[in-house]
């Protein structure tokens, strides 16, 4: 599916405009503030963290349909983002998880797989696309 119309017309024939949440956690505004708006615009209440410390509070007191994570997190890039999948797991174990992050290898990809994640991509994605896996993994949980 391509352009936003289309992953539009996915979420509103399935009625999901008011009812998905969707928790973003990566450090980089640039592709923060971006996909935080495209998914507010296809009616998602949407919710960043930029650290680990911030995306774990917000695990706490929330609950999310869908968590979108990098696992390169702070200022030293550190793996934080494994740790992260093992909060959400913790606390929210029906929140489906995708890993959307430049440093992947094939054992970070095993590893994210074991803590939860039902799928690991490379950066960049292209937003139709990953909001169309998005929304049909919303679907299903």
């Amino acid at each position: 599916m391509t352009g936003t119309t289309g992953a539009h017309g996915v979420l509103a024939a399935s009625g999901l405009e008011a009812t998905r949440r969707i928790l973003f956690i990566d450090d980089e505004k640039a592709i923060q503030a971006p996909l935080v708006r495209y998914f507010a615009r296809l009616g998602c209440k949407v919710e960043a963290a930029a650290e680990p410390e911030e995306a774990e509070a917000l695990i706490a007191h929330h609950r999310y349909d869908l968590a979108i994570v990098d696992l390169r997190l702070g200022r030293f890039g550190n793996a934080d983002g494994l740790d992260v999948l093992r909060e959400i797991r913790r606390r929210r174990p029906s929140t489906s998880i995708i890993v959307l992050s430049a440093y992947v290898s094939p054992e970070v990809e095993k590893e994210a797989t074991c803590l939860g994640a039902a799928v690991v991509l490379r950066k960049p994605q292209a937003l139709p696309d990953l909001a169309q896996l998005a929304l049909v993994m919303m679907e299903r949980a």
